[in-house]
């Protein structure tokens, strides 16, 4: 049912204007930049040679970064092109990573946290020794990502989004001590107000709550004065990277995060936002896909600590936790299930892209199949090139994705890296009844992936995500099966983009290649 209310649709009118007017503030920033240069006529000369020779630096500064190619090349060519336009652009919007100050901060953070993490060491072992393959991914997540790999603890698939909810609402209901919720998006619905109608009633029996949201990915969805109204009913509320017109260097960041924890106990985490397009409370582009599952057990520490990390970091200004052991208690706990469990975070603030490795090694270690559920697929040559290469190893490499858009231009880059993908075997699903937003990934029904990260660049590079790694667990063949069921509702669109006119990519689709990074 449609939020048909005055506040409602004033919410929703408030939000698309703050939106608006920051983009027009920042197009007026660029415009006056440019103005700036190009009205300066006598000293256009010395303007031109200026910029080129900081220009000339910037490039030089990217190509021995260690960024893939694929996210070079389209700074480097609206640099060269449009010397002052590209300069004011990537000053404004391309330096990833924030400032040095955030920098420091997570690194300080992280410091702390992470040492509080189990090594288990032993159930490394144990691993590597019963699927050396899975072993080998969960060796690369410890070590770089600092995620332990347990066990002791079950996992449930949820195959939609609204089962997951249902789940976290009667878990909520439940919490003795706290309740952490960090979401990219949340909208003030009525998939929303059914949980915080639960969280009040949790404040009120003096459970602790926070609630943590991206600012960009809620902003179309509540008002300015959301914060407020959490605040003022008991609920602890933060917002990552507030969403200002200005030159933001943390801009092109966001908090593309999915984490529900309660009492360190149990955890939840998936594909889906907190928004009712989500659950199928409303249709804007068809039926909605998502997924999401449950962790109970030794596993969630790495969600609370994931929480934890963002929740102290993102600002300066805000009291912090001193001490983080109250939120890691040891408690009993007899899993059902013997699988192995590996939550993990991937931040934009490091060299490693932890989500893309572990995709790519995925692939790699892949002997009879390989299939992903991605939103979006605009991936780099190295990811191309592992999928391709597997397909060309004969393993049944899949990849589904939507049947209708969310956004029609990305849809439409996401199509241009059908052919090449195709045409050396790999096979192309679109999933006919409407919009799949799960971000999956299983292989040889010993491994899976189940997250928030995408196959797409702001996902990989950019923005801060979470996953979770299995092994030798239900919900690997859980995630296989549904996969499975959904690919029978999808169209193969596989020999339609390996020959024919859908394989030639007109000039524009070309063009947004090239600036796919981008976007």
């Amino acid at each position: 049912m449609k939020d048909t209310t005055l506040e409602g649709r004033a919410k929703t009118k408030n939000g698309v204007t703050r939106l608006v007017f920051s983009v027009v503030c920042i197009l007026l920033e660029v415009i006056f930049v440019l103005l700036l240069f190009t009205g300066l006529n006598r000293y256009a000369e010395a303007i031109n040679l200026c910029t080129r020779i900081l220009g000339l630096i910037v490039i030089l500064n990217m190509y021995a970064s260690p960024v893939t190619s694929t996210i070079k090349m389209p700074w480097i060519f609206l640099i060269m092109v449009f010397p002052i336009m590209g300069l004011t652009l990537y000053l404004m919007v391309g330096l990833n990573g924030g400032t040095s100050k955030m920098r420091k901060r997570y690194k300080d953070i992280d410091e702390r946290l992470l040492l509080l993490l189990p090594k288990n060491h032993k159930i490394q072992e144990k691993l590597q020794h019963t699927i050396p393959k899975a072993g080998n991914i969960s060796s690369y997540i410890q070590r770089n990502a600092r995620y332990p790999v347990y066990q002791n603890t079950d996992v449930t698939y949820y195959d939609e989004a609204l089962k997951g909810l249902e789940a976290q609402l009667e878990e909520l209901a439940k919490a003795e001590k706290f309740i952490f919720m960090e979401y990219h998006a949340i909208e003030d619905a009525e998939a929303w107000q059914r949980i915080q109608h639960v969280l009040e009633e949790r404040v009120q029996a003096g459970v602790e709550v926070r609630v943590f949201y991206d600012d960009m990915g809620s902003i179309g969805f509540i008002n300015t004065d959301f914060i407020k109204k959490m605040e003022a009913v008991g609920i602890c509320c933060r917002v990552f990277n507030p969403f200002m017109p200005g030159l933001n260097l943390f801009l092109n960041n966001r908090d593309h995060r999915k984490i529900t924890v309660i009492d360190g106990k149990v955890g939840f985490t998936g594909g889906y936002n907190l928004a009712n397009e989500y659950f199928n409370l409303t249709h804007p582009y068809g039926q909605w896909k998502d997924t999401g599952i449950r962790l109970e057990g030794d596993a969630v520490r790495s969600l609370t600590v994931t929480f934890l990390e963002m929740w102290n970091a993102i600002s300066d200004k805000d009291e912090n936790d001193t001490d983080f052991a109250q939120f890691l208690p040891e408690y009993p706990y007899e899993a059902q299930q013997t699988g192995f469990i590996q939550p993990y975070a991937d931040s934009p603030l490091d060299d490693e892209q932890v989500g893309e490795e572990v995709y790519i090694s995925m692939v790699d270690k892949a002997e009879k199949y390989c299939w992903f559920m991605t939103p979006y697929l605009i991936i780099t040559d190295e990811m191309a090139h592992a999928m391709t290469l597997a397909a060309k190893r004969g393993v049944d490499v899949r990849i589904v994705t939507p049947g209708i858009p969310d956004k029609k231009l990305v849809y439409s880059v996401t199509r241009s890296f059908y052919h090449e993908l195709v045409k050396d075997g790999v096979r192309i699903y679109e999933w006919s009844p409407g919009f799949c937003h799960a971000k999956m990934s299983v292989a040889d029904d010993c491994m899976a992936t189940c997250g928030t990260i995408n196959l797409d660049y702001r996902s990989l590079y950019h923005h801060f995500e979470n996953g979770c790694f299995m092994a030798d667990c239900d919900a690997v063949l859980n995630i296989r099966n549904d996969l499975q069921e959904t690919m029978k509702e999808c169209r193969d669109v596989t020999e339609k983009y390996c020959s024919g006119r859908s394989a030639y990519l007109r000039l524009g689709q070309l063009f947004m290649r090239l600036f796919a990074g981008l976007l």
